[in-house]
């Protein structure tokens, strides 16, 4: 009983990874699931589809590792974040959709909202800023829109949850309803001075008390998965949400710490330590996760910055324009031209995160000439996927009073090397890769083998972690100042395009 099984429930895929003492991922399987795009600017899911990948993965990996269910120490689970599935408990079947965090749906609940001035308080007491990128105007919609959601909701016949309730739910056979902080402070509903759910938000988007699951911690023995799903009952010891999972993965225990996760979004997290920080620059104040490195009741913080387009940019330039076959392909393709002769692709096709938070934008390419062809546009893709980040590297050195002397990267576009220098070109900092890039998964394993006494705790996860190649900075100052610029004139003309 010395391996992890972390789940690893993403966007656009599932998958499971099985990690040994050391870390090791000795085995992982992945299977992509259905995108549903019902109307413009809707994004849905089928939560079933997203429970099938996931055991399927977790049975493939398990294969692969040739070990069986007896030889695991316990399940950490991570997911994709603010997506919302709404279920009936007694069936365990979806009542609707699971409406996907890049979903716009609600931009317009949330102008309301704002224009009864609510903003400040939303801000002040969940350290979110009043978008549709969270679960709360979602979960709303639903109960409102689904025929007799919200009588049911409040009857108690109904479940919400994030897709970690959703596969917990389903691990357990519908025996345990449960979050942990990292996945409820992303929802709008969820206080970070009390840590609990907060009756005032619940009262102001007229959700029912009863439709929420129970708040535990993300390091510690809190469910046992249902024997019959893989031969014997595992201990769900660990959970986060997948960008504070990357950040544990990464061995940020310290305050000032920060990485970047480059997957469908690119998600940059700041350890702030015990204290959650007002940001001044539209960033979010989030929890980081519940349990270690100091005692199992301590919350952890960080500051966050959210870019929804970052792979998916990839996986545009390829099921939509198709001038790639395969996201493999992009780096060779931007790397035969030397620059994109000033073309700059804002890829808001989901609005904008982190600093602007403009639900209106739209996708916009900007500078096109007879002779731009493909090779610029992948290019303009990369550094678009750069530029976003760095605007978010800069709203975070700000906030925090911190000069950041570095940033670890993860996620699976931190293997193009092209983009990772075309990033700390444009931070002017290194950008360094750790050794293990699924440190999504990795995070969630750490969580549930501390729990699980596998680890001893955060020196010995920070002793394991390992850089695999250092990206150096090869622009000056005015270069990088100058670029900066033009990239905020091509933002400029995205913003509010939506509203006509």
């Amino acid at each position: 009983m010395d391996h992890i099984l972390a789940l690893d429930q993403g966007t656009t895929s599932s998958r499971a990874v099985v990690f040994d003492p050391s870390g090791q991922a000795v085995a992982m399987a992945q299977r992509e699931f259905t995108q549903f795009f019902p109307r413009p600017a809707w994004v849905e899911h089928d939560a079933q589809d997203i429970w099938r990948s996931q055991l399927a993965v977790m049975q493939e990996a398990m294969a692969q590792a040739g070990i069986s269910a007896r030889q695991l120490r316990a399940i950490g689970l991570t997911n994709q974040r603010e997506t919302t599935v709404l279920w009936d408990r007694q069936t365990g079947q979806p009542v609707a959709p699971a409406i996907v965090w890049q979903d716009r749906r609600t931009a317009e609940h949330c102008e309301t909202l704002r224009a009864q001035g609510h903003a400040d308080a939303i801000r002040r007491k969940t350290g979110l800023v009043l978008d549709a990128y969270f679960s709360g105007t979602k979960l709303a919609w639903l109960l409102d829109h689904v025929p007799g959601a919200r009588a049911r909701a409040e009857s108690g016949e109904l479940a919400f949850g994030t897709i970690d309730s959703w596969l917990v739910w389903q691990l357990t056979g519908g025996r345990v309803h449960a979050t942990d902080p990292s996945n409820a402070s992303r929802t709008l509903l969820f206080n970070l001075q009390t840590g609990a759910w907060d009756a005032e938000m619940l009262t102001l988007l007229n959700i029912p008390a009863a439709v929420l699951p129970q708040v535990v911690p993300s390091c510690g023995i809190v469910a046992e998965t249902d024997a019959a799903l893989l031969g014997c009952s595992l201990p769900i010891a660990g959970w986060a949400g997948d960008q504070q999972a990357a950040l544990f993965g990464q061995a940020c225990f310290a305050p000032g710490m920060a990485k970047n996760t480059y997957g469908t979004g690119c998600f940059m997290l700041m350890n702030t330590g015990d204290q959650a920080v007002a940001s001044r620059h539209q960033l979010l104040s989030t929890v980081a996760w519940q349990g270690p490195p100091s005692s199992e009741r301590s919350m952890a913080y960080a500051l966050e910055g959210s870019v929804f387009m970052a792979g998916a940019t990839v996986q545009w330039l390829r099921d939509g324009l198709q001038i790639i076959r395969s996201a493999s392909e992009v780096e060779a393709l931007a790397a035969s031209v030397p620059d994109t002769g000033d073309v700059f692709l804002v890829p808001a096709f989901a609005g904008l995160g982190t600093p602007d938070w403009d639900g209106y934008a739209r996708g916009t390419l900007v500078g096109m000439t007879r002779g731009t062809g493909r090779a610029h546009i992948a290019r303009a893709a990369l550094e678009a996927i750069a530029l976003q980040t760095a605007d978010v590297f800069q709203a975070m050195v700000s906030d925090s009073g911190l000069a950041l002397t570095e940033l670890r990267v993860d996620g699976g576009a931190c293997q193009n090397n092209l983009l990772m220098q075309i990033q700390a070109n444009v931070l002017g900092v290194p950008v360094v890769r750790s050794r293990v890039t699924e440190t999504t998964a990795l995070g969630a394993a750490y969580l549930a083998g501390l729990a699980t006494g596998l680890w001893s705790g955060a020196e010995e996860i920070s002793a394991q972690w390992q850089e695999e190649r250092r990206f150096l900075p090869e622009w000056d100052a005015p270069r990088r100042q100058e670029f900066a610029a033009r990239w905020r004139e091509a933002v400029a003309r995205s913003r509010s395009w939506a509203k006509g």
